[in-house]
């Protein structure tokens, strides 16, 4: 990348990013972050603020996710904020990522999804969990008894909601009993998991999957071509689809260079994500007393922006977090943490 590829230079002279260029379609899973000392609800407004910044570069999908009672997260009801992003925004698809089925009436859903199906046609994705998105308590006060929270019946509120659509079997008690608006199909359906069991019921029930790789402890590439081998076709999906979702820290160059790192530093075989985030560490642990060390990128990336910077501060507290970013980048990763678990600067 440089300055001169018209792809990546904005019209205001700084710096863009056109994902639309990606081989591979790239998309945003928001959980509405509320970060520290604002208001929560002024996190609904930079969702829908960056749900146009990622449509104006080229991202090909933009979820919301549900959580309750989690104070550092706004993102409660998808549903609501699907129609806001939708209606914010033009052509990029809007999703849940997901709705927490056994949270809700599958009727409901139903209604909600063909609604949105309604006003933004084709451009509405359905993705689906059965995890509560919260504490057992906050659950509880969710689905309304200790029975429902212990239900296992995942597959059976699945078969539930798309019957409401496509029709129940004679005799069916809800048989009289649809979706409105009925001229309306259900978006198309993804399942979401962390674990096999998610992509064992996307590729049973014909449906998307998407692996939770940003906290999901299985390799993805095994669970998603356990999915893709054992995919039943149906008519109202077709072909196995599969999106990996992955945890991403993005970062404005500049904020390397506030603190003198030069242009050079990157001949080392360093980049602006990484360098940024190295340098937003080094100066919490610089502006706290004590700092438990967590989470470092053990590479020898950071190794080297840690050794520039103590340079510029010989004996400092500033060589300490240099001498550790050294010390860990010949680990292995499993020493790694054992280092980080025990390890301070003071």
């Amino acid at each position: 990348m440089s300055a001169g590829d018209p792809e990546y230079a904005s019209p205001d002279g700084g710096w863009s990013f056109d994902v639309s260029a990606e081989p591979m379609p790239l998309s945003v899973l928001d959980l509405s972050p509320v970060p520290t000392g604002t208001r929560p609800s002024q996190a609904l407004h930079e969702t829908l603020e960056l749900a146009r910044t990622a449509e104006a570069a080229g991202y090909h999908r933009y979820w919301l996710a549900e959580h309750h009672n989690i104070p550092s997260v706004a993102s409660s009801s998808p549903e609501v904020m699907i129609a806001a992003v939708a209606g914010a925004t033009s052509t990029i698809r809007v999703g849940s990522g997901g709705i927490m089925l056994p949270n809700h009436s599958p009727l409901k859903v139903a209604e909600w999804f063909r609604v949105l199906g309604g006003l933004y046609p084709d451009r509405i994705d359905l993705g689906i969990g059965r995890a509560p998105g919260t504490d057992q308590r906050t659950a509880l006060a969710l689905r309304r008894s200790r029975e429902a929270l212990g239900a296992d019946d995942f597959t059976e509120q699945y078969a539930e909601l798309r019957a409401y659509a496509e029709g129940f079997p004679a005799g069916h008690p809800f048989e009289p009993i649809s979706a409105q608006p009925s001229d309306v199909p259900l978006p198309p359906v993804w399942i979401l998991g962390s674990s096999t069991y998610g992509g064992q019921a996307a590729a049973a029930l014909g449906t998307g999957f998407a692996y939770a790789g940003h906290f999901g402890t299985l390799d993805p590439a095994g669970v998603i071509a356990s999915y893709r081998e054992n995919y039943q076709r149906f008519e109202h999906e077709g072909e196995p689809h599969a999106i990996l979702a992955l945890a991403a820290i993005v970062a404005e160059l500049v904020g390397a260079r506030e603190i003198g790192v030069d242009d050079d530093f990157f001949e080392l075989g360093g980049d602006s994500v990484l360098a940024t985030t190295a340098v937003a560490r080094i100066r919490n642990w610089l502006d706290t007393p004590t700092v438990m060390v967590a989470d470092i990128f053990a590479t020898r990336t950071v190794a080297a922006l840690a050794a520039r910077l103590t340079a510029r501060e010989p004996g400092s507290r500033l060589e300490q977090v240099a001498e550790l970013y050294l010390e860990v980048a010949d680990m292995d990763n499993a020493d790694v943490l054992s280092a980080l678990d025990t390890t301070s600067i003071s």
